[in-house]
């Protein structure tokens, strides 16, 4: 997956715990939970969102690493497995 395809992913799964997210208004470097109210259900909802886009798994000791847009993309650029040339 590309960093753009990335980027979609987490964007898609965010919307989809919270609604009332508009991607275009997020500062992608600033820590999601600043910007929109999302509580410790609806961070777990979106790691098993994003899990169900990616097929990365998160472990929990890793939720830390997920805390803005570009937090997450790079997390899950990092983990992307290698595709045969």
């Amino acid at each position: 997956m590309s960093e753009n395809e990335l980027r979609e992913a987490v964007l898609t799964s965010l919307g989809e715990v919270a609604p009332e997210i508009d991607p275009a208004t997020l500062d992608p470097a600033a820590p999601v939970a600043d910007q929109v109210e999302i509580d410790s259900m609806d961070f777990l909802d979106f790691v098993v969102a994003l899990a169900g886009r990616t097929g990365i798994e998160v472990p929990e000791r890793d939720y830390g690493d997920l805390a803005s847009v570009d937090d997450c993309v790079r997390y899950l650029a990092a983990r992307v497995p290698a595709q045969a040339p």
